[in-house]
């Protein structure tokens, strides 16, 4: 079981995944968010601040701290993917400084702080495609607990980067239960509320076309999240992201079957911030398992260069040999005998993270985040744009037939941690373990 002491701040190395064997104290007061001086609910849990050094030309530290959700509420429950800035100056302000020459002042909530739509797209070849494709496309977001802001929050984002409007009255957003109720939600929670505004608004910024489907579980059990999966894909999601995970266990091959074998429905899973170690539901072989990098604009033709995402030995995108999920057909690394995670991977990193609009426990406003919770969704959305996958496809397997082509971006450098197979934490040529076959250039690559 992995675990750490819950406040314990200000040190890279103090952030480690919280398992659904694990429990954690509810916190008894509300909590002040470092750096931005915003109460959180006092349903909450306390966020361990992280700090790390950005690679721009000012010098300025970016910290953050995992959202409440990171460590489980109760006996049983996952993790979510996800970390919110609280301080210093992201690769997006220091970007924006670049251009206009100005110095860059410390992020408010009153301005975005993080990659935005277009910032994305252009990283991940999508611009024209996300302009003319996925009209008549639905991406399920399955999350934990109910966001009561949700839908506003949304159109807040949207607005504000000149999206098309999503709402439940336009038929482009619907909100249920994991037993498709509308009206019989779950109880609200404020931390998941936080990871529900950032894997909306990232299906959004890939996939502005598509329509939503936000399906919350009753609590963050693998019971109640994967019957939120099966409801998702009962309402005709073909694209399916889950932004959440926990240890593996000798129960996760009867999960397979239970909640994640659809054929023809491309389901996405975060591969976990807690740097070299495998979990579930990433991997499941019926997923595509998505890790994260660190992605800054460069000097070259693409304009982007990216790097495993890593801040600490317990802090990064998580990679590795599964211990009990059978090896699907279509992975052919050598080294593990069993599913290998990840396959392919996005944007993870806090300090280059990911610009979100969120309301419910903090000051409405504008956020930035980072986690595999955020590439979860990005993929998700590509895959949207790619079109709907045949009835009897394992989209999964998608990239790997692109592999090695100029529909990915190969990611060689960096690492996550130590392990005794090279591949499984470290960057190469070719597949490795914690960016998979690479980042999406364009949609080829997901399509099969």
């Amino acid at each position: 079981m992995r675990t750490r002491s819950p406040n314990t701040p200000n040190t890279p190395s103090t952030r480690a995944r919280w398992t659904r064997i694990g429990s954690a104290a509810a916190a008894t007061a509300a909590l002040v968010f470092a750096g931005l001086g915003t109460a959180v609910q006092a349903s909450a849990t306390p966020e361990v601040t992280t700090t790390a050094t950005t690679t721009a030309t000012t010098a300025s530290k970016v910290t953050w701290s995992a959202t409440p959700c990171a460590t489980p509420k109760k006996k049983g429950e996952l993790a979510c993917d996800s970390l919110r800035v609280t301080g210093g100056l992201t690769a997006f302000q220091k970007q924006e400084a670049k251009k206009d020459g100005v110095t860059p002042k410390a992020a408010d909530a009153a301005t975005p702080s993080g990659y935005g739509p277009s910032d994305l797209q252009s990283a991940y070849g999508l611009t024209s495609a996300a302009s003319s494709k996925g009209s008549g496309e639905t991406i399920a977001i399955v999350d934990a607990y109910d966001d009561p802001n949700a839908e506003a929050d949304l159109a807040k984002y949207r607005s504000y980067y000149g999206l098309s409007s999503c709402t439940t009255a336009n038929g482009c957003f619907k909100k249920v239960s994991q037993t498709g109720s509308t009206t019989s939600l779950p109880s609200a929670d404020s931390g998941w509320a936080e990871e529900i505004s950032l894997d909306l608004d990232m299906a959004s910024a890939t996939c502005p076309n598509c329509h939503i489907t936000l399906v919350e579980a009753t609590s963050a059990t693998m019971a109640n999240l994967g019957k939120a999966v099966n409801e998702a894909v009962s309402l005709g999601a073909k694209f399916v992201s889950n932004s959440y995970g926990g240890s593996e266990s000798s129960s996760d091959t009867s999960y397979d079957t239970s909640y994640f074998n659809h054929p023809g429905v491309a389901i996405t899973v975060s591969a976990g911030d807690s740097a070299y170690g495998a979990e579930y539901p990433a991997a499941s072989k019926y997923v595509t398992s998505v890790g994260g990098t660190k992605l800054a604009t460069s000097s070259t033709t693409r304009g982007w260069t990216e790097s495993v995402w890593k801040t600490s030995n317990t802090e990064g995108t998580g990679s590795g040999c599964s211990a009990y999920d059978a090896k699907p057909t279509w992975q052919t690394d050598t080294g593990c005998a069993k599913r290998m995670i990840a396959d392919v991977s996005a944007v993870a990193d806090p300090a280059t993270g990911v610009s979100v609009y969120d309301s419910y426990g903090v000051t409405a406003g504008w956020y930035t985040f980072g986690g595999t919770s955020a590439s979860s969704p990005i993929i998700a959305g590509v895959y949207a744009l790619a079109g709907t996958p045949s009835s009897s496809s394992y989209p999964a397997q998608f990239p790997y037939q692109a592999a090695g082509t100029s529909a990915l971006n190969d990611v060689t450098s960096g690492n996550n941690g130590t392990c005794s197979t090279s591949y499984f934490c470290t960057a190469t040529s070719g597949y490795d373990g914690p960016t998979g076959w690479g980042t999406p250039e364009g949609t080829a690559a997901f399509t099969g």
